[in-house]
């Protein structure tokens, strides 16, 4: 990946190779001004020749695309950036952590109903922050780039067509189970009152069952029910290893329309948001990776967005890899107390949800999220405890000691690299790339 690179003046210069980068900082002709991307600013005044850049972006509900690319034909930086799906699930657990301390003996937190106004603009959260991200990157690339050129891969889908590819007219206002009581009666009379675990229920009670629990993020509709009967829908069957979990691992694959409904989502805010944009789609971006035989990848896609007519790449080119960490827990109580707590529940002050920082004698000072070497890996810490820290990878797996299954690592086998905010940036090899001088050869 290249090194951005502005004048002494703040403007946009095209960016240089690592290398380069290096020499002019040792030499104190540049200073560092960016770290997640690696940012210089020269001292002395230089020539301001620029190129057409190209910012070509894959849009994604979990991951995004970025490339960079000039001359219609190299690219300068490529990667991904992970988007975080969680907001939901915390924002669930909020608030059953509130409503349950109401209604027990505590410190007391008045509900909030007065000053809760949507205006015409709100979304939920768990999509506001995907909207949010995607359009902050975006923002950062293109203030480190000169004469460039934003293209976006949107997409307009029609979910009630991707359901029933007939539907036309009055149809689009009724559902599936238009004309039955209710949908329970509709997937009863879909199954033919017949339960679909041992299929010989016709004389039994019958329930419905959900294919993905909504805790999973599943839905109430149709599709995502089956006919079951009460001597296979126990509690007991419901657990890991019995008939109900059994059955589901290789049973209905229910097809999930969120990712379409997010797409047209997103659509209208980035025409809003960015004034001038060039717009690409799906059905345009496959056949050019195919066309310049890259592998299917989140930043192929986006170099095939860039409308690239031949990929040179460097012998030993590298994608970077973007990930949002959670920092904070900004919950004020706990689902369940302490043991051994000296202070009533009623007197009780805030816990502390996350320890931000660890200070040793003899290793110093250490942050939550720091970006560390351990074992020859590169890792972030996301957790202490009293003799050591948690270190993951990007990817979200424990770096733990060889040959050890405990997960936490003592401080001695540490060396921090530097520190981060809740963003993760780490630069991977990308074993895919051929050697220097040539280009990826086209598909036949």
């Amino acid at each position: 990946m290249r090194v951005f690179v502005k004048n002494k003046h703040n403007e946009n210069l095209m960016p240089c190779k690592p290398s380069k980068a290096r020499k002019l900082l040792k030499a104190n002709k540049a200073k560092i001004i960016s770290y997640k991307p690696f940012g210089i600013m020269l001292l002395q005044e230089t020539s301001n020749y620029t190129q057409e850049t190209t910012l070509g972006v894959d849009t994604g509900m979990r991951h995004i695309g970025i490339a960079i690319t000039i001359n219609n034909n190299k690219v300068i930086a490529k990667g991904e950036i992970e988007l975080r799906q969680d907001v939901k699930s915390n924002i669930d657990t909020r608030r059953i952590y509130r409503r349950s301390r109401r209604n027990r003996k505590t410190r007391y937190r008045q509900p909030r109903f007065q000053n809760r106004k949507r205006n015409k603009n709100w979304l939920p959260p768990s999509i506001q922050s995907r909207i949010d991200n995607t359009i902050h990157w975006i923002n950062k690339f293109q203030s480190l780039l000169p004469k460039n050129t934003l293209i976006i891969e949107l997409g307009k889908f029609d979910p009630h067509k991707l359901i029933n590819p007939d539907i036309e007219g009055v149809d689009y206002q009724l559902g599936q189970s238009a004309g039955y009581y209710n949908t329970r009666h509709f997937v009863f009379e879909r199954d033919n009152y017949i339960c679909q675990v041992c299929k010989k229920s016709k004389d039994k009670i019958l329930n419905t069952h959900h294919i993905i629990y909504t805790s999973e993020g599943g839905t109430n509709r149709a599709d995502n029910l089956i006919t079951v009967c009460s001597d296979c829908h126990t509690s007991e069957n419901h657990k890991i290893g019995n008939i109900l979990h059994n059955w589901m691992l290789k049973g209905k694959k229910v097809k999930q329309y969120k990712a379409p409904t997010f797409m047209n989502i997103v659509r209208k805010k980035f025409y809003q948001h960015f004034k001038d944009i060039n717009v690409t789609y799906g059905s345009t971006t496959k056949p050019k990776r195919k066309e310049l035989g890259l592998e299917k990848t989140h930043y192929n896609d986006a170099i095939a967005i860039t409308d690239i007519n031949e990929v040179f790449v460097d012998e030993f080119d590298s994608y970077f890899k973007i990930k949002q960490f959670r920092k904070k827990k900004r919950s004020l109580h706990e689902a369940t107390a302490r043991k051994g707590r000296k202070a009533k529940n009623t007197t009780q002050k805030r816990n502390s949800k996350n320890t931000k920082k660890i200070t040793h004698k003899k290793y110093g000072i250490f942050h939550l999220n720091d970006k560390v070497n351990i074992f020859g890996k590169i890792g972030f810490i996301s957790g202490f405890t009293s003799g050591g820290v948690y270190v993951k990878d990007i990817h979200g797996n424990y770096i733990t000691i060889p040959n050890k299954s405990y997960k936490q690592v003592s401080l001695k086998y540490i060396e921090r690299i530097n520190n981060n905010n809740n963003w993760q940036f780490i630069p991977h090899l990308d074993l895919s790339v051929l050697r220097k001088g040539t280009s990826c050869q086209k598909a036949g």
